[in-house]
């Protein structure tokens, strides 16, 4: 089976959308999804790329795109979703554990779905042990894990290992070695994992 490293950070806008639709993507082209989660924060500072601070035409643009392609993909966000996310880095340090454990892919598509459709920020409360819990976790336990020194130096070095494939951006998937930028593009990349190139 292809598999595609899907690099994530929570606090992405548009991950909403691929987050929510990789399970059906997977079903239907039998490829299959490495989840790893990276602090896309760290990396747009160490760039100089804030896409959307300041930047109120565009951000509103951002929204009203994400509500068509929702939309066309059969999900029902509340737009806008609380943004930015203050709670960012914490929320890609309990995808780190996840990730190590096997249950990322559920966290994360929790707490999207408590972001975008219920309106909960994701790293902080409600949101944060609530999806835990709605995965079968104890979310003490896992937030003491989450902050502890090794989960923090294992986000860091997958956002150093993400920088040097050439991610600078949320979502993005990389296909050996290629690296495809946006959730427009995830049809794309299922497409060079599976030979369907046209270059």
């Amino acid at each position: 089976m292809s598999q595609i490293d899907f690099w994530f950070s929570i606090g992405s806008t548009y991950s909403y959308l691929s987050v929510m639709r990789i399970g059906e993507v997977e079903d239907t082209y039998g490829v299959s999804f490495n989840w790893r989660p990276f602090n896309v924060r760290h990396v747009m500072i160490e760039q100089n790329n804030i896409p959307f601070k300041d930047k109120p035409i565009k951000t509103s643009y951002m929204w009203r795109d994400i509500e068509r392609r929702a939309d066309r993909y059969g999900l029902k966000p509340q737009i806008p979703a609380p943004y930015p996310l203050p709670g960012l880095v914490l929320a890609n340090l309990v995808a780190q554990v996840g990730a190590e454990k096997g249950w990322a892919k559920d966290y994360v598509r929790e707490t999207y779905r408590r972001w975008f459709e219920k309106g909960e920020p994701a790293g902080e409360e409600p949101n944060l042990s609530a999806s835990l819990r709605d995965i079968g976790h104890d979310p003490e336990q896992i937030l003491q894990t989450a902050q502890s020194e090794r989960i923090e130096n294992a986000l860091a070095e997958a956002t150093q290992e993400a920088m040097h494939l050439g991610v600078f951006g949320a979502p993005s998937f990389v296909v050996g070695g290629e690296v495809f930028w946006g959730d427009d593009r995830l049809d794309d990349a299922v497409d060079w994992a599976l030979g369907r190139r046209r270059i």
